[in-house]
Parts: C-alpha cells; structure tokens; sequence
C-alpha cells in the first residue's frame, strides 16, 4: 500500500470514527442538566478541537504503523484510541462520570506511555501527541470536577 494511501486511510478511520462516536453521543439534556467547572469550555469549542486533534493523532499512529507496526508504540497507540472513543459512550451515552474519569485517567497515561516510547524511535510522532497530552490531561480535570460537583 502507497505511502501516502496508507496515511488518507489512518486519517479518515481516526477523523470519521471520532466524528460518528461524536453524533451519536450528542451532550444532551442530562449533560445540560449537570453542574460543571467553571473552566468548561462551550459545546461548540469541542469538535474543532477533537478535529485536529484526531488529525494530528492520525498522523502519528500512521508513522509508527509505518516504520513497525508491531512496536510498543503502536499497541500504545491503539490502546489509547480505543480509550479515547471510549470515553463519549461511558461519559455521555451511559451517564457513568465516575467511570468516564477512569477511562480518561487511563487514556492520558496511555497517551504519556506513547510519548515516552515514541520520542527514541520516532520524535516526530512523540511530538505530535503533545497537543493530545494536554488537552486529555483538560479532558481529565473537567471530567473530575463534574465528578465532584454532582
């Protein structure tokens, strides 16, 4: 498979599944209904943000796939991601925060765990994840305060 083949497919399974797991677990009135942080950003913030993200997730999942699809790296990458679209059913489809913050706690160190075992093989790839890191560790504190706050 071409390079660049390889790569549209990685981009548009990551962007397309994240999309549909998105629509159809919508924030809806129980969402609305909950108490939050005061740091939670507008609904409207997220989906350009999951956008890039998943874009930039793409890229270095692909890259590892690349150079050795058999590598740490890319297990961790695939377990992250499982966790990632895990987290909009638990959270939003199932109503579960508690169990939503245990999914984003173990998708922030699986997205950690990628970094530090990309970054000697791939630092292109490990970089890439950095934006991640930081939004998933936000992920992580909102999904906490609305643990707390009901």
């Amino acid at each position: 498979m071409p390079k660049a083949f390889s790569l549209l497919v990685f981009v548009l399974a990551v962007v397309l599944t994240g999309m549909l797991i998105g629509y159809v677990t919508l924030p809806g009135e129980w969402y609305a209904s909950l108490n939050k942080p005061s740091f939670t950003p507008p609904n409207w913030v997220f989906a350009p943000v999951w956008t890039v993200l998943y874009i930039v997730i793409a890229i270095a999942g692909w890259r590892c796939w690349v150079r050795d699809r058999n590598s740490i790296a890319m297990k961790l990458w695939f377990v992250q991601m499982a966790l990632n679209f895990l987290w909009s059913p638990v959270f939003f489809g199932a109503h579960q925060p508690g169990l939503a913050l245990v999914v984003v706690i173990a998708a922030l160190a699986a997205v950690l765990a990628f970094i530090a075992t990309a970054w000697k093989r791939d630092r292109v790839a490990a970089i890439l994840f950095l934006p991640y890191a930081a939004w998933t560790a936000f992920a992580t504190a909102l999904t906490a305060g609305v643990v707390v706050m009901n």
